[in-house]
């Protein structure tokens, strides 16, 4: 088995059913397969990064389906684990404009089931970068542990609070973000809501200002359409957001962030550049449908990066790849 990559993700892998119009009878809906720590780990791997995926799917013909899928993003599936049990699923509806409206499946889900156990430190501890969520960590208490337990062990830790009211309340989260803060590398919490809700700052400054007296090394503050708020050593820099060529549905465009920032800090790009290649991989996805409709190669980020290039990215350039 292969124990070395750059990126280890890890999280609940969902089936996505996908619709045009409304949910209701006879709607006529997509299968497809999603979930953040897919769209991350597929983002990482697009970008140019070896990537393992730690996930518990069904043991069944839905949870192979869900294996092959993962492999076809050119994601390892050394680090899938097999169970009995139900396989989690979340309905969508995207409107013309891109925005979404969701429904989930996934209480007692076998992705659930994922614990510390299932974290092997040898994995997480060669691994160039570990990727996770606070979904991962609202699922359960044992996926929580888990992940408690990957940020120990990682070399570098990569935390998206990704904070999701239907799952968990802001008090679990802000618990979850507190705790883990002190052991990341790098947090990339969204503003306002997000980080009004768990931090209560009022401005992407304040809340990069906290997360780095928590004792975060790096954090990306990410603010929609607008841009994204670097902070590293103290030295605060602005990327502008990059305009999406078409806008089909916004799902999984921060975890293109999240993995593609992640994959191009581990393979030696300094910190603004490889914000710069996960906001354009961001505003390429969106014209895809579902979480991993269009995963764009890392030429095509390149590429797009490269056309809405800002020398204002040139105030900050300081090595974060070490750790």
């Amino acid at each position: 088995m292969q124990n070395t990559f750059d990126v280890v993700v890890m999280g609940e892998t969902l089936v996505e059913v996908a619709t045009d119009l409304p949910f209701g009878h006879g709607v006529p809906a997509r299968l497809g397969i999603s979930g953040d720590a897919l769209n991350v780990a597929a983002a990482a791997a697009a970008a140019g990064a070896r990537v393992g995926l730690l996930s518990v799917l069904s043991d069944d013909e839905l949870g192979r389906a869900i294996a092959a899928r993962v492999a076809e993003l050119g994601i390892s599936t050394a680090l899938l684990t097999f169970r009995r049990g139900q396989q989690g699923v979340y309905l969508v509806h995207s409107d013309p404009d891109g925005e979404r409206e969701f429904s989930y499946a996934r209480t007692g889900s076998v992705g659930s089931t994922l614990g510390p156990d299932d974290v092997d430190p040898a994995v997480f501890k060669a691994a160039g970068a570990v990727v996770a969520g606070g979904i991962a960590c609202a699922i359960s208490t044992t996926s929580r542990a888990a992940v408690v337990k990957a940020a120990s062990l990682a070399h570098r830790f990569v935390y998206d609070p990704n904070f999701r009211p239907r799952l968990t309340t802001a008090e679990s989260a802000t618990a979850a973000l507190t705790e883990l803060a002190p052991l990341a590398f790098l947090v990339t919490p969204s503003f306002p809501g997000e980080t009004s809700a768990l931090l209560g700052a009022g401005s992407p400054e304040e809340v990069a200002g906290r997360l780095r007296s928590l004792g975060t090394a790096n954090v990306a503050v990410t603010c929609g359409a607008k841009g994204v708020q670097l902070d590293a050593d103290g030295v605060s820099a602005w990327v502008p957001a990059i305009p999406a060529p078409s806008v089909v549905d916004q799902t999984g465009a921060g975890d293109a962030f999240v993995g593609t920032t992640t994959a191009r800090l581990v393979l030696g790009d300094d910190f603004p550049t490889a914000a710069r290649y996960g906001a354009a991989a961001s505003s390429l996805v969106v014209g895809g449908k579902g979480g991993t409709g269009f995963i764009p190669t890392f030429e095509q980020t390149r590429a797009h990066a490269a056309g809405n290039f800002d020398n204002r990215l040139t105030s900050l350039r300081k090595e974060t790849n070490h750790g």
